[in-house]
């Protein structure tokens, strides 16, 4: 992987009036060699509340498996079969007929990414990528289903020539700017789709841990980053990462006036530790998989949250988070191997929650600041997690007393089962059943 490798998949191209809530998808790989069996995925997707998944195949096991689920499924042409897609327009039609439409609609098959990182991964194929994703839709117009999957290209932040802060510099390599990017621009407008980045704040961190404050990459309260481009402050990387892309995209003549922009992250991810014996490399271990759940909790949030970017508040930007599963047969280091959030067991490497709908607990006004104050101590002291309302995070503004409690409070119910007795706090707090919003802070 790229030193920078970012996982967000930008539609740069599809604009709205304001920012909606995104969706939260997992990529579901396979490289391991003691993985449930797909009927045990599906069980463990419905049971975690996931309702998108990305394939790095067509799996045939893994697509009969989510038939008949609601699950949306992205499948993948991988970088080895592009060459022939990119040349002979009977091997795309005879690619989609045999891995979307034969289980389509079924199984909700909505995308397909041809090729992965193709740049990086496989820079011999740079010129056949846009032919390819050219041939692989008029396979899905011909086959009846281009308005229900679209076709994108997972491409790594090293797509830039300088893909780090500040944003505002964000520009693509001349290697590919006009020859390639620019007319994929077009085909991804034309046919409605949109240009996908994968965004690891997590490598640059590794790399550079002297000159990056680990606050900046987990969403957790920090001084920011101010891009003197724009006159922008950033607090979190995956923001300066995703804007990047949007100024790069610009550059190209890519934008729209007066409006937000469609974001989708294919893959963004943090590494938990590797399980072992030794009581300081637990230590270690401990804080790593502590760390992982931090940054994609926050990253979660903030796309359920709708809340955009510094640059583009408006983005509609949703995201896979990688992976399901450790999976012991990638190549490379253990960070590679230990990316997932379950064990292949099934068994969570920690707690993340991807089914926010139902019931949210919020503060009533009516009893005061002080009763709010001391319900506010009492969550923020006894599990909520109240960093985003700290200065600096996501949710303290408004700072207000209603606001700050209604986040912590929600938090510590979010925690403990969505009980009423988990929202009463003495009657400061009650259950609601719309997602409340407090300026830009969506709980």
């Amino acid at each position: 992987m790229a030193l920078l490798l970012v996982g967000a998949v930008l539609s740069l191209i599809t604009f709205f009036s304001g920012s909606e809530a995104g969706e939260v998808g997992v990529c579901y790989g396979m490289m391991g060699s003691n993985l449930m069996q797909p009927s045990a995925v599906v069980q463990l997707l419905k049971n975690n509340g996931i309702t998108k998944v990305r394939l790095y195949d067509a799996d045939a096991g893994a697509l009969r498996a989510l038939a008949n689920t609601g699950i949306k499924v992205g499948v993948s042409l991988p970088n080895r079969n592009l060459a022939d897609a990119a040349r002979d327009m009977w091997y795309a039609q005879q690619w989609v007929q045999s891995n979307v439409k034969a289980y389509h609609p079924g199984t909700v098959i909505d995308s397909v990414a041809v090729g992965n990182e193709v740049f990086h991964q496989a820079p011999e194929l740079t010129y056949q990528l846009l032919p390819a994703m050219r041939n692989i839709h008029a396979a899905l117009v011909s086959a009846g289903l281009a308005d229900a999957v679209k076709v994108f290209t997972p491409i790594a932040l090293d797509a830039l020539k300088v893909p780090s802060f500040p944003p505002s510099v964000g520009e693509f390599r001349d290697d590919i700017a006009w020859s390639v990017m620019r007319p994929m621009l077009d085909f991804l407008d034309q046919t409605g789709s949109h240009i996908s980045f994968n965004i690891y704040p997590y490598f640059a961190y590794k790399y550079n841990r002297e000159q990056i404050d680990l606050d900046f990459v987990l969403f957790r309260p920090n001084k920011g980053q101010y891009d003197p481009g724009t006159g922008l402050t950033y607090y979190n990387m995956y923001d300066a990462m995703l804007d990047a892309v949007f100024h790069a995209v610009e550059k190209l003549g890519g934008s729209r006036e007066n409006g937000g922009s469609t974001a989708w992250t294919p893959e963004s991810g943090f590494p938990a530790g590797k399980v072992g014996s030794d009581l300081l490399q637990s230590s270690v271990e401990a804080e790593s998989t502590s760390n992982a759940q931090t940054y994609n909790v926050n990253l979660i949030n903030k796309v359920l949250e709708g809340t955009g970017t510094p640059y583009k508040p408006n983005a509609d930007i949703s995201v896979y988070i990688f992976s399901l599963f450790n999976e012991n047969q990638k190549p490379g280091d253990d960070d590679e191997r230990n990316f997932g959030l379950f064990y292949p067991d099934g068994t969570p490497v920690y707690k993340v929650d991807f089914d926010r709908s139902g019931s949210w607990c919020v503060a009533n006004a009516a009893v005061g600041d002080q009763r709010l104050q001391d319900a506010l101590d009492y969550a923020c002291g006894h599990g909520a997690d109240c960093s985003a309302i700290q200065r600096g995070g996501r949710c303290f503004d408004p700072d207000t007393k209603v606001a700050h409690a209604s986040y912590a409070f929600n938090d510590y119910y979010q925690r403990h089962g969505r009980s009423d007795q988990s929202c009463d706090f003495g009657g400061c707090g009650s259950v609601v059943h719309q997602r409340p919003r407090f300026g830009n802070c969506v709980l």
